[in-house]
């Protein structure tokens, strides 16, 4: 019985510390997303005065991809996403990207250079506040949250920690544009 015990206690405490470990990061699916704006640093209104992509975008098919840090895999997802907008024909999926940092001049250089090299052809923006904006909910713990949503709902949430983005969450990510896409 006490084996029985420790074995129900052990599993108890393992799920509990899977459920810990999961982030979130975001607005959760349901929600509605609210204007903020963004300086364009490589789309098409990129070195004029701040604007909502949110708030063009309206009611279409929408991934914002929010980063703190552009790196390898982040420059994966975006060309991946950027692909799928390009092949999403009558649904007109739209997508941009939002780095978060207090410092945002600090990050243009490399955008443009991220969208020169990889034929990227969705906006680069930045956001001047490290916390993203507050209705948002970016989690600080969040390197990177993706939110994807249609008819101004969340649709999709993932959110991942420093250095968690991997190939199967890029993969994930993609996948999950077809439920903006239905």
């Amino acid at each position: 019985m006490k084996k029985f015990v420790a074995c129900v206690a052990a599993v108890l405490l393992c799920g509990s510390a899977v459920i810990a470990a999961e982030l979130k990061s975001g607005l959760e699916v349901g929600e509605a997303p609210n204007a903020f704006y963004v300086q364009d640093v490589t789309g098409p209104s990129a070195g004029k005065d701040p604007l909502c992509y949110r708030c063009q975008y309206g009611k279409r098919p929408v991934v914002a991809i929010f980063t703190r840090k552009v790196d390898d895999k982040v420059a994966s997802l975006v060309k991946q996403i950027d692909s799928k907008v390009a092949k999403s024909g009558d649904k007109k999926m739209a997508a941009f990207v939002v780095v978060l940092s207090d410092d945002p001049a600090a990050n243009e250089a490399k955008l443009k250079e991220l969208a020169k090299k990889e034929g990227i052809k969705i906006p680069l923006t930045t956001f001047e506040n490290a916390a993203g904006p507050e209705d948002y909910k970016i989690a600080k713990d969040a390197e990177v949250t993706v939110l994807e949503w249609v008819e101004s709902k969340v649709k999709v949430n993932h959110a991942f920690a420093a250095g968690k983005l991997d190939d199967a969450g890029i993969k994930a990510v993609v996948s999950d544009t077809a439920k903006i896409l239905e």
